[in-house]
């Protein structure tokens, strides 16, 4: 449960103001189709995430020496300061859903390419290193990104506007710092 809750929590947080949540906002824009938006974003992202925190955890299994554990936490520490850097999507870039592949295959496809080696997928590999179940932290991190995502497509322009993303930033920056420091804690013997 702590797997999925801390990924959850995570993802939705470093979610907010991504580029792929704006990438999200542009295609809701652009095609005007949230269903099968949602649901291009919802399987992409359990592929993407499933292989993510399947390396990691299948890098943890492999290096289990102390200075690893050490990197997964500082891995973590880095994500909070990378979670301050806005993103930015070129929404003049023209986007059209090829004739044949439709609004779900373009979805699928565009959400799974800008998620590689985006924040998130990283803070994925991170938690599949830190978590033992790679199921757990697959799902949490897809429900935080549908957590993010999904009223980023159905109400786009307006929440723009009202959600002070700076704020969200710095909420998510705070929670992979702490993370990462109570991390570190613990491989020094400082809890429990």
């Amino acid at each position: 449960m702590e797997a999925l809750l801390t990924s959850t929590a995570l993802v939705a947080l470093a979610e907010m103001g991504d580029k792929t949540q704006l990438l999200a906002m542009l295609l809701a824009t652009r095609f005007r189709r949230p269903i099968p938006i949602i649901l291009g974003i919802l399987f992409a992202t359990l592929a993407n995430h499933f292989l993510a925190a399947l390396v990691g955890h299948s890098i943890a299994g492999v290096l289990t020496q102390p200075w690893f554990r050490y990197a997964v936490a500082a891995s973590f520490v880095a994500m909070a300061a990378w979670t301050l850097i806005p993103d930015k999507i070129d929404a003049d870039e023209p986007l059209k859903a090829p004739s044949k592949a439709g609004v779900f295959a373009t979805t699928l496809i565009a959400f799974f390419l800008v998620e590689m080696g985006d924040k998130t997928q990283v803070a994925t590999v991170a938690l599949g290193a830190r978590f033992d179940n790679v199921f757990a932290v697959t799902a949490g991190t897809t429900l935080g990104m549908m957590i993010a995502n999904v009223p980023a497509v159905l109400f786009g322009e307006a929440l723009a506007k009202k959600v002070p993303m700076r704020a969200l930033q710095v909420g998510a920056a705070l929670l992979f710092l702490g993370l990462g420091l109570w991390m570190m804690a613990d491989l020094l013997g400082w809890i429990g």
